[in-house]
């Protein structure tokens, strides 16, 4: 017997999830069959013995307990996790629209247009758009049956079942008991929150906790817009996959690889974590290698979670020719910070790969730490460390210390660095004090010095000084170096072995020749600064800044008496006390038109400084101010050596103009003009040092050489830039760069220009002139083509490029490229051009795989 009751849809109902089967049971038992399906709002709370509903009232008891065990059953019964639910064809039926939901307190809402009721058969049916919404989680359906003999809930016709973290789930049946352990869905497609989707003829769950999907198929690539069936670009195939929900993972068997709908390769076996796991411990993606030393490498990662906080990866090489290269790594993640620790190690099999080199020897390893912790929101502490058993052994292994240079024109490092620092930052004051080692990876250990300690603070005070600002700064070192390091500074060939070979007369290597790089000894130093500056505008607006500086530097030096060291600087002890005091005026007077195309600002600049000449000029250690390049951007320092080394003496005037046009319909160029001259006393650029630091910068004459800068930006589109240095004499350039950059939506470009003269007192002989170049070229929507070159003028070739191409969209990645780089890791040699050629291919939440391949 079977009769229909129609209502228009029926008012959301709430009920409480705890007695849903027994209302059913009972309201089966008494009610008839004749009754409406859904009237107005209806709540049962409390124990069903202490309940006895009217007929009317067990009407609607009856219809929402039975929508109520729909939602409660369908919730927690298929949904697959994120890394399991994912789809290879895809519903063409534009997505309903989001469905309100309900909060979690284990409450139902109910819509369903009518119900029909089946006592014979004990059963009740929801017909026509039925909704049910239940702690976060919504089901949408054609109809829903629930079936009390038999205690299954049965869904059917465009299931749509969303769960509270974005997961939906598509199927055309659903059949589950009432207790949510065992059932199975037909046809099921799953869409998660993060993109990724799955399809599956059928899934079966069995113990609560198991779900199986027979010929599952799993992607994170989008459904093609044009052609919904269309195979994605990438899927994973599986005869079948298993998500054991107790465990949090997928279990894939028989599985393959599809590009395009082409099978490519064909795996028995494989796991994964489910998406729901941040971290599990298991095998990660391989990783393949190639060099001359060891053969062909092939790195097996296993990464074990050990706890919440920390967690290492074991990551053995299995090499052709030298066995397995063992490596570890170790991570914890503390309440104020992390560390790593990484180990590695190798008993070579045949040490002969690289006899003649550091590498020639059986056991070989090494240690790298690095760490940082905020002590409070001002204070940072941390190290990095390294500790090898030879210098090339991570270039020879290429390890990730040694970062390998396949990107574009990286060249090698030269060494490493082990430190421990302490840095605290302020609102207006910087505080940085660190004990440093470096790590020669050129195999001149002996000349890099070790620094302990390393102190830098600086502050400005809040509170103004006799009405201006008030600033100081100080700085400490100490170092030490075994070895002295010279550079030749002249082509012939006995001067070139004179500056290199230790054994060379010592009388052979004097200033004219060689360059003292590196000084042996100890060398200890404390430098402190105070400024004062204050600023004016008078009514013609005129700017004048009166500044006062002081510095001091108490220096102890004990430079150890090597061959030629003493021709160069005093060996022995030696204490200097170095006092710089200051005083200057700077002038500034803004001109500004406004025009109906633009504003213009002409700003001349003037800036005189009274002081003595430096004391102990050239005659003490230098080993921070070795780097000087005069250009527009120092032009106004007060100082411009770059270190503490050295300091700038005698009385100097810096003057220039400086302009820039702001136009109204968008664009900029600006620009600089200026000189420097030495006013009396001595021109501390003009004294030779031990490196010749200032000798041939355009600052060692009385009157400097010109720089310039120009800037010029149209739009968003174009930038250009040029600064030169040219001779305040014959106007010849000494130094010039030039840089252009376009980017357009589709392609972007980027060339420098160089032309430096000759500065033979610095080692560089003769004129250097060349053309680095970059762009990349978006040849189609996922397509990238990219090149880069270095072009060496003088000698006409090219010594460094670049080509690649590569497919990148919201799912899959490709690229190779070929790179070369020149590596300078062996002492004394001629640097060697490396050639690889780089393969990379990645699919979003599989993983990915970079296989370099070395060409020489």
């Amino acid at each position: 017997m079977h009769q229909r009751a129609k209502k228009p849809p029926a008012r959301r109902k709430l009920l409480p999830s705890g007695l849903v089967s027994d209302v059913l049971r009972e309201s089966m038992s008494k009610r008839p069959i004749t009754e409406p399906a859904a009237v107005t709002d209806c709540s049962f709370r409390g124990p069903r013995t202490a309940y006895t509903p009217s007929p009317r009232m067990r009407s609607r008891t009856m219809s929402h307990a039975a929508l109520a065990l729909c939602v409660m059953l369908a919730a927690g019964a298929m949904m697959p996790s994120p890394a399991a639910a994912q789809s290879f064809t895809y519903n063409t039926r534009p997505p309903k629209a989001p469905s309100p939901r309900v909060a979690n307190d284990n409450q139902m809402l109910v819509q369903a247009t009518t119900v029909e009721y089946d006592t014979n058969n004990s059963r009740v049916s929801a017909v026509g758009n039925v909704q049910l919404f239940y702690n976060g989680t919504s089901v949408e359906a054609d109809r829903v049956i629930y079936d009390q003999k038999t205690k299954r809930l049965h869904a059917e016709g465009n299931i749509r079942m969303t769960d509270a973290d974005g997961k939906i789930t598509y199927a055309n049946s659903l059949d589950l008991a009432d207790d949510y352990r065992d059932g199975f869905v037909d046809s099921l497609r799953v869409e998660t929150e993060d993109q990724t989707r799955m399809a599956a003829t059928r899934a079966d769950r069995s113990k609560g906790n198991t779900t199986v999907f027979e010929n599952g198929v799993y992607t994170a690539c989008a459904p093609c817009r044009d052609d919904p069936k269309k195979p994605p670009l990438w899927q994973v195939k599986g005869a079948r996959i298993i998500h054991d929900q107790t465990e949090k993972m997928l279990y894939f068997e028989n599985a393959q690889l599809e590009m395009f709908g082409v099978p490519l390769a064909y795996i028995p076996y494989f796991s994964t974590p489910d998406p729901t796991v941040k971290r599990k411990s298991g095998f990660l993606m391989p990783g393949f290698s190639q060099a001359t030393g060891y053969g062909v490498g092939v790195d097996i990662p296993y990464y074990w979670a050990i706890d919440g906080s920390y967690d290492a990866t074991f990551t053995p090489r299995l090499t052709s020719k030298q066995g397995v290269l063992l490596q570890t790594e170790f991570r914890q993640r503390l309440d104020g910070g992390s560390y790593q620790v990484r180990l590695y190690g190798i008993d070579q099999l045949d040490r002969n790969a690289f006899a003649g080199q550091p590498g020639d020897r059986e056991l070989r390893g090494g240690i790298d730490t690095k760490g940082q912790f905020a002590l409070s929101d001002k204070w940072t502490f941390g190290w990095d460390g390294v500790l090898l058993s030879d210098y090339t052994f991570l270039s020879d292994y290429r390890l990730a210390q040694y970062r390998d240079p396949y990107n574009a024109f990286m060249t090698l490092p030269t060494e490493a660095i082990s430190q421990l620092y302490l840095t605290g930052v302020g609102s207006r004051s910087f505080f940085d004090l660190r004990a440093m080692h470096y790590l020669s990876f050129s195999g001149n250990q002996q000349t890099v010095p070790v620094v302990y300690p390393v102190l830098d603070y600086s502050n400005v005070l809040d509170t103004a000084v006799l009405g201006g600002e008030f600033s100081y700064k100080t700085n400490f070192v100490n170092l030490s170096r075994e070895q002295a390091a010279f550079d030749p500074i002249t082509t012939t060939a006995s001067t070139t072995g004179l500056c290199t070979a230790l054994s060379a007369d010592p009388a052979a290597r004097l200033p004219a020749q060689c360059l003292l790089r590196a000084t042996p000894g100890t060398y200890t130093r404390l430098s402190a600064q105070a400024e004062w500056r204050r600023s004016y505008t008078d009514p013609l607006g005129q700017i004048w800044t009166p500044f006062a500086i002081l510095r001091a530097d108490a220096i102890n030096a004990n430079v150890t008496a090597q061959p030629g060291v003493g021709n160069f600087l005093p060996t022995g002890d030696t204490q200097a006390l170095r006092l710089m005091p200051t005083l200057g005026l700077e002038y500034r007077y803004p001109f500004i038109n406004v025009q109906s195309w633009g504003t213009t600002t002409i700003e001349p600049i003037a800036q005189v400084m009274v002081r003595p000449n430096e004391a102990s000029a050239g005659r003490l250690p230098n080993e921070d101010a070795q780097s000087l390049v005069f250009d527009a951007s120092n032009l106004f320092s007060v100082d411009k050596f770059s270190g503490y080394g050295r300091v700038e003496g005698g009385g100097r005037a810096n003057v220039g103009v400086q302009a820039s046009t702001q136009f109204d319909r968008g664009g900029t160029v600006s620009g600089l003009f200026g000189q420097s001259t030495q006013l009396f006393g001595l021109n501390s650029y003009g004294v030779q040092d031990s490196n010749n630091t200032g000798i041939g910068s355009g600052l060692d004459k009385t009157v400097s050489d010109y720089v310039t800068r120009v800037d010029y930006s149209p739009n968003r589109t174009y930038t250009l830039s040029m600064r030169s240095r040219l001779d305040q004499q014959s106007l010849n350039v000494q130094r010039f760069e030039a840089e252009g950059k376009v980017n357009f939506d589709r392609w972007s470009a980027a060339l420098t220009y160089g032309n430096y003269a000759a500065q033979p007192a610095i080692g560089y002989l003769d004129r250097r002139e060349g053309l680095l170049g970059n762009g990349s070229v978006k040849v189609a929507q996922n397509w990238v083509v990219s090149g880069g070159a270095r072009w060496d003028l003088v000698a006409n070739k090219m010594n460094q490029y670049l080509v690649g191409a590569g497919y990148v969209d919201d799912c899959f990645t490709l690229a190779a490229s070929y790179v070369t780089s020149s590596n300078y890791a062996v002492a004394g040699a001629a640097p060697q051009i490396n050639q690889t050629v780089m393969l990379t291919l990645g699919l979003r939440t599989i993983g990915n795989v970079s296989l370099p391949v070395p060409v020489n």
